[in-house]
């Protein structure tokens, strides 16, 4: 795969032992993981240090180690094994991605924005795969570590690359974009997301929108022209750059019309002539779908094919889900949770009518700075619309059930947990949800919504 010489062209690295004309078979960031032949390279997390495993990796095969000049430390490295030294080991991996990814003139899709990513860059795959050999980044590995090691499995029998790039602070978006180095980019939304670090929606353009400044020939941009920040881009763009908008609101290349919800899914219209569905009720789904058929439009794939690759799509876990067990009714939205991607649930349980009650269990939203406490109040103040029992898990979505009340919500029916495990017992032992209730679950990661329902799911 690499010559060690390569290796140290491309990771800026300084040979400190060994052969640079030796080759290694691949890269690999787990001593667990090395097969015979790898280079292993020591990269240090916030729980673990890659330093402290070279003699494992070496034991199990290495032959060329990329490690940190680390003060004190000897290098547990037998003769024979290439020992380079860089200053910053993950930066070193997202160079040597770099370099692989010049190898190939493969064409790379790469999807951000604060919502639908990881959906958006999975439907692609999905409908891509009808008729190409598609690599993609494997569940949200979409920073400086899974993006390069993504990238290192790009191999010549690949027809396209499709990769979500995800951030939290300034800069990430573009330091990625230099490792992948996109033709294509997808931009989902703008909304109020990482504020913590980006500060305002401002913040959140400014870094989204750097993906676009990144791109390589023929750099098509797919922007959402519903987004306010992303139209008046796609305004300025016209004329200069490749811009294709998608939208349901606004006009766009590919406008969505005509939904319908249906007990299994969602169904549209493509500029009021092609009928697609897919397997979610979440309106806001349907977004994502129209940013994945224009992509397949562009690489040419006809409508027929799109059609059905996307009704066959499975959402991932966690997105707006409708499942039932027990007799159960839920939404399983559990995977995060922001302001903007919090409203398009409530909206979706709005949307769907029942017999019985709404019932909404809510935890905290995290990483939205100053505001947080107002984002939650406006959360507690529409989930009272809405819900007909609201329960919440955390801080700060306690908030939520105070402005639910004020907001006129009978208390009997407001219940604030301190985590999602005590919110279950309330849910399943005093709620009771019965056959014609429907329950919404949703929450940022860290929260572990998915511990409400987890353990009364069947077996």
């Amino acid at each position: 795969m690499f010559t060690v010489q390569e290796l140290i062209k491309a990771g800026c690295a300084d040979l400190v032992r060994g052969d640079g004309q030796k080759r290694v078979k691949g890269i690999c960031i787990d001593s667990r993981n090395i097969r015979p032949g790898d280079c292993f390279i020591a990269i240090k997390g916030n729980n673990f240090d890659g330093h402290d495993f070279i003699a494992q990796a070496v034991k199990n095969g290495a032959r060329c180690i990329i490690k940190s000049p680390v003060a004190g430390r000897r290098s547990p490295v037998r003769k024979g094994v290439a020992v380079l030294e860089v200053e910053d080991t993950i930066k070193a991996l997202g160079n040597i991605a770099a370099f692989h990814r010049k190898r190939f003139s493969v064409p790379v899709i790469a999807i951000t924005g604060s919502n639908g990513k990881t959906t958006t860059k999975e439907m692609i795959a999905h409908v891509l795969s009808a008729k190409l050999r598609v690599l993609k980044n494997e569940g949200t590995k979409n920073n400086n570590i899974g993006v390069p090691m993504t990238l290192l499995k790009l191999r010549a029998g690949h027809d396209a690359a499709v990769l979500e790039l995800g951030t939290n602070h300034f800069g990430e978006i573009k330091e990625l974009a230099a490792i992948c180095q996109p033709d294509m980019a997808v931009v989902t939304n703008i909304a109020t997301s990482h504020l913590e670090f980006l500060k305002d929606l401002n913040g959140v353009y400014t870094e989204k929108i750097s993906l676009l400044q990144s791109l390589k020939k023929p750099a098509i941009a797919i922007l959402n022209a519903d987004d306010p920040f992303l139209s008046k881009f796609i305004n300025k763009a016209k004329g200069a750059n490749t811009c294709v908008s998608f939208g349901i609101k606004s006009e766009a290349d590919f406008r969505g019309s005509a939904l319908e919800l249906r007990s299994r899914g969602s169904e549209f219209l493509l500029n009021s002539k092609h009928r697609y569905q897919i397997k979610n009720r979440g309106l806001h789904n349907v977004a994502n779908a129209l940013a994945a058929i224009a992509v397949a439009r562009i690489f040419g794939l006809a409508h027929k094919d799109i059609i059905s690759r996307l009704a066959s799509f499975d959402f991932p876990p966690g997105r707006c889900n409708m499942v039932r067990f027990d007799d159960l009714c839920l939404i399983d939205d559990t995977y995060n949770s922001n302001p903007f991607s919090l409203e398009h649930a409530l909206n979706t349980l709005a949307n769907i009518k029942v017999k019985g009650r709404k019932i909404f269990v809510m935890g905290d939203m995290l990483e939205l700075g100053a505001d947080k406490e107002i984002f939650h109040g406006k959360a507690g103040k529409k989930a009272a619309k809405i819900s007909d029992v609201f329960i919440t898990v955390g801080r700060l979505s306690r908030i939520s059930a105070l402005e639910a009340g004020k907001s006129g919500m009978n208390e009997k029916n407001l219940f604030s947990c301190a985590d999602s495990r005590e919110a279950g017992k309330i849910l399943f032992d005093k709620v009771l949800p019965g056959i014609d209730d429907i329950v919404l679950v949703k929450g940022s990661r860290s929260m572990r919504m998915e511990e409400v329902f987890n353990k009364h799911k069947k077996k």
